[in-house]
């Protein structure tokens, strides 16, 4: 779900531009909620998924990814349709935190693990690689709505399948150690601040009293992070991972990926309908020359 979610819903957008009557701008906002909402929420989810539990965290995260879905096709106007999508990209940012958690814990041992993320990415992967044709397809068929509307009964499914075979877990030690809420808020704030200022900050001005509030929020909310980390007894997040070069070579590549792959997610559907004049359908399927590689 969150892999079609991604890749599905560029496609649509000429759609809804025509029959929301949205502008440019209106179209940005509508994947910027989802981006925005989705990396704001990641730390601060592991830490209570940690303390509460896996399972039941990634549950609620699920069903609430349903019912934001649902939101979203029902959504009458472009406001309501950007506000769905930000509940939806919290939802969806939490979600996929917690399966990884989840994993994680599930299969300790080192070939099981390996084959578990194995087939996880895969799952993912089609999603991702797929997302852009089935997109397509279902708004040629029924409506855009339902490109939405189709993640509530897959989250159903989710949910069953979570009850099934999911055993719950949690970090015994972090019960009984106070929340970081401080490091929390000041990570979700630098977050927000930061993908706000990448995303608007060309609509707005870049010398404009609202990009550099913007900026100077970024600035505050990640020295407050890092102030919060280096002083709090039990901190959400441990600086010395970044010594590990697996890990600081993974978080590079993982940078140079998103600066590079995914923006081209949202460009190219547009430059495939209003640049070269394609249908909906045809650009789903061009699409696929770019997303089925990454798979």
């Amino acid at each position: 779900m969150f892999g079609l979610e991604i890749s599905s819903v560029p496609v649509i957008l000429p759609v809804l531009e025509q029959q929301l009557h949205a502008n440019f701008q209106d179209m940005q906002w509508i994947m910027n909620a989802y981006t925005i909402a989705c990396t704001s929420v990641l730390m601060a989810t592991g830490t209570l998924a940690d303390r509460y539990g896996r399972r039941l965290v990634f549950a609620l995260t699920v069903l609430a990814f349903g019912i934001a879905s649902l939101l979203c096709g029902l959504a009458p106007d472009t406001l309501s349709l950007v506000l769905a999508r930000f509940m939806q990209g919290m939802a969806g940012g939490a979600m996929f935190i917690c399966s990884i958690a989840i994993l994680s814990h599930q299969f300790p041992d080192g070939r099981a693990r390996a084959r578990a993320f194995a087939i996880w990415g895969v799952v993912a992967g089609v999603g991702l690689g797929f997302g852009p044709v089935i997109g397509s397809a279902i708004a040629a068929v029924t409506s855009w709505h339902w490109v939405f509307i189709v993640h509530a009964p897959l989250a159903l499914l989710c949910l069953r399948l979570i009850w099934a075979g999911v055993a719950e877990s949690r970090d015994a030690k972090a019960r009984d150690q106070p929340l970081d809420w401080g490091g929390m808020l000041a990570l979700s704030v630098a977050v927000l601040g930061l993908t706000s200022l990448i995303t608007q900050g060309q609509s707005l001005g870049w010398r404009s009293p609202a990009a550099l509030a913007l900026a100077a929020l970024t600035v505050l909310g990640l020295a407050g992070f890092i102030v919060a980390e280096r002083t709090h007894p039990h901190p959400m997040f441990d600086f010395s991972v970044f010594r590990i070069r697996d890990f600081s070579g993974a978080m590079l590549g993982c940078v140079g990926m998103n600066c590079s792959y995914w923006p081209f997610m949202i460009y190219l559907p547009l430059y495939f309908t209003a640049g070269l004049g394609m249908d909906v359908a045809a650009a789903g399927f061009a699409l696929l020359a770019y997303t089925v590689p990454f798979l």
